[in-house]
């Protein structure tokens, strides 16, 4: 049974379909492979003996000779329904032809090893296992081959695999299929041999991606596409500011709108359920609500740029503090002072928040595009008030993540709703909810002074950083003794640049708006900062922006190789198109490094325009070098959009933005000509879903001060800055 068809099950027939196909694994009707990754799996693993215990990973084989791979991670676009299984079926030497992949359940079996829990983010699912995964397609691998050396009476050593069949002397041949009874009985190798790189046959290669079908299709199952039998729909009026109650609340015109069944009151707003979709927004429109804001009235985003901005000027937990700061300035030849700022974001997923959930007597079952199946499990049993592993989740694919999906918001209220009301809920965000329910990208200050010697070389560089803390937000990790939450100064307490002297401190400032994950974090500020004020110095010592950073990274060697690549494919210091420049920018972040190139002119009423952006990307030893320009490309779009016009404001406790009249993405006809290039590396794996945005800003900032010899330090970009007088 296929994933999309499960979900189109009420869970009794879900439960029963899944029971039965255990029940045909534990037959002997399929090969079921299962490894054990560092730290939490290992307790799985020493259970087993007693009790059957899902492991990290599965993979089944059937006598059709068909592969299943089960994934634990959250497709959302980045490929890893195909990336998984790439890294199991070049170990298993399995025809690529007869692979086929199955959403994971919601299991602590299932944890990434990079987090200990079972979630899909920082890149790094691919990192994560990397190992774990080809081990596992090793072992079955030397299963089937110990089976087939045991049926033929012949020494494993003299057998081989090829595309899913065991091959013998004499002409010997036996599918996989055929020997899955017999491998199912032999033991799984500790520690199974794994193939050189040099052999690899799939690894490395441009293969299509096993959801693209169903997506072309229509099969495809998103969150906002589950059905359950009897469920309503929930439309909330959600509380306009973090910590606002309803001074006054009216339910009567909402209850009168056909359709409408509750008007329930939770921490977070007022929701209507209806039986539909379009009644319970009408009901959610008709309802009279008086919001009291409390001390969140008083925000405004210029507010927030003085808070920031003292924080910045008195940031005192140090991240980096290297040589002798003060007396090497003492003795510089010049010193340039510079204060850059970035606003809160939004994540405008495409296909906006939403959850379905069921609560039952003691158990919680919820459908939803989520990144966090495993804090789920944990906050959702809190929330229904049941043991964590009653929560079934069963993850359904993202229309975008970048982050947002791994916020807890979406699936507690709708559980909350569904305990409330004692039916299954569909919870769905409007878009101006999504835009105003909070999880934002932390607006950031720094404050940058630099010395230089003779030769415009930085002997000094002090950086403050003014920023609310996603650390503390998040509500699993805490700022340490030191004070400094690396996430606001990731790509700018470890920048690559040998500069002999620093000091780089942040400052911790909450306006009030909540904060989060966004996609590359940290990151896609800090780039920006770094990268433009690189330039800066470049400029000050009237030098080649590449040839200046170049000089800079000679004890990063990544970063120097990117670099020089990009400017090799970008045609650097070749001739351009009158009123056209170019900049430049590299970053690392999360295992990979990449730089870009970007052409843009800019009109006379100041509106920019990117023609063409060049990326080189070292991202390690490369899955599928296909989905890695994708994802390149996509986080480029990304990044743009934010230079361009990425905003959240407020305004008397308010935000601003409702929809994308007000808060504006990329359109088709903006979109640069983008060009990818992957180096080749042997290297551990890097991420590679967040890596293309950080230098994006700066090169497109770069470039504008290229053409125009107008510095901006704020984004998104002011075009009223750029207008020809």
């Amino acid at each position: 049974m296929d994933t999309t068809a499960q979900d189109r099950l009420a869970p009794e027939q879900a439960t029963a379909a899944l029971t039965s196909r255990r029940a045909l694994l534990q037959a002997g009707g399929a090969l079921v492979i299962g490894f054990v990754l560092p730290g939490s799996g290992r307790a799985a693993i020493k259970a087993a003996a007693a009790a059957p215990v899902p492991v990290n990973a599965f993979l089944r084989i059937a006598p059709d000779n068909r592969v299943t791979v089960v994934c634990g991670a959250s497709e959302m676009g980045q490929g890893v329904l195909t990336a998984i299984p790439m890294l199991l079926a070049e170990e298993l030497d399995a025809d690529w032809q007869l692979v086929g992949v199955e959403q994971a359940p919601a299991d602590q079996a299932y944890a990434n090893p990079v987090f200990g829990t079972q979630a899909t983010g920082g890149s790094a699912t691919v990192r994560g296992n990397w190992t774990p995964m080809r081990e596992a397609g090793a072992a079955a691998r030397a299963m089937l081959v110990a089976a087939a050396a045991a049926q033929w009476k012949v020494e494993a050593a003299q057998l081989r695999t090829e595309r899913s069949f065991v091959l013998g002397p004499g002409g010997r041949r036996a599918s996989y299929g055929s020997l899955v009874v017999a491998a199912a009985r032999q033991p799984v190798p500790a520690k199974p041999t794994l193939k050189d790189p040099a052999a690899f046959k799939l690894l490395g290669q441009p293969l299509h991606r096993l959801d693209t079908p169903s997506k072309v299709n229509g099969s495809a199952r998103f969150g906002i596409d589950a059905q359950v039998p009897g469920m309503l729909v929930a439309v909330m009026a959600r509380a306009p500011a973090k910590g606002a109650k309803p001074a006054r609340l009216d339910e009567a015109a909402a209850r009168a709108v056909k359709g409408v069944r509750q008007v329930l009151t939770v921490p977070s707003g007022v929701a209507v359920l209806a039986d539909g979709y379009w009644a319970a927004k009408k009901g959610r429109d008709a309802l009279q609500v008086e919001w009291d804001l409390g001390p969140a009235a008083q925000l405004s985003s210029a507010g927030v740029s003085t808070l920031l901005d003292e924080a910045a000027g008195n940031a005192a937990a140090v991240a980096r503090d290297e040589g002798n700061v003060r007396d090497a300035a003492a003795n510089a030849s010049a010193t340039l002072q510079a204060r850059y700022e970035v606003p809160y974001l939004a994540h405008a997923c495409m296909e906006p928040m939403n959850c379905t959930a069921w609560v039952r007597g003691d158990e919680v079952e919820i459908w939803a595009g989520t990144q966090s199946q495993g804090p789920a499990q944990g906050i959702l049993g809190q929330v229904a008030q049941v043991a964590p592993a009653r929560v079934k989740v069963h993850t359904l694919m993202l229309g975008g993540g970048f982050g947002r999906r791994f916020a807890p918001d979406f699936t507690i209220d709708a559980t909350l709703l569904s305990k409330l009301s004692g039916r299954p809920v569909k919870l769905i965000y409007t878009r101006e909810d999504d835009m105003a329910a909070g999880y934002y990208r932390p607006a950031s200050v720094v404050r940058f002074e630099a010395a230089t010697d003779a030769q415009g070389r930085p002997t000094v560089l002090r950086a403050g950083v003014g920023s609310p803390s996603i650390m503390e937000a998040s509500g699993f990790l805490k700022i340490p003794a030191s004070g400094v939450d690396s996430m606001a100064v990731e790509g700018l307490a470890d920048h690559p640049y040998d500069i002999p002297n620093q000091r780089i401190a942040y400052g911790r400032a909450e306006p009030g708006p909540q904060v989060w994950f966004w996609r590359s974090v940290g990151h896609s500020q800090n780039a920006f900062f770094i990268e433009s004020f690189i330039d800066e110095l470049a400029a000050a010592a009237r030098q080649d922006p590449f040839e200046y950073r170049r000089a800079l990274l000679g004890k990063s060697p990544r970063h120097k190789a990117v670099l020089e690549r990009v400017a090799a494919e970008a045609g650097w210091g070749r001739p351009l198109p009158a009123g056209v420049a170019r900049g430049i920018a590299v970053a690392d972040s999360f295992g990979s490094y990449v730089a870009e190139v970007a052409e843009v002119s800019v009109a006379a009423d100041g509106t920019p325009r990117v023609h063409r952006v060049v990326a080189v990307v070292d991202c390690g030893q490369t899955v599928n070098p296909e989905i890695v320009r994708r994802q390149i490309e996509s986080a480029i779009v990304f990044g743009l959009s934010a230079a361009l016009y990425g905003r959240i404001s407020f305004a008397q406790g308010r935000v601003e933005q409702g929809n994308f009249n007000t808060y504006p993405v990329l359109r088709m006809n903006e979109v640069p000509r983008i060009e990818v290039h992957v180096m080749a590396s042997t290297e551990a794996p890097g991420g590679i879903g967040e890596p293309g945005t950080p230098p994006l800003a700066p090169a497109v900032l770069n470039a504008v001060y290229a053409a125009t010899g107008r510095r901006l330090r704020t984004l998104p970009i002011d075009t009223a800055a750029l207008r020809k007088a």
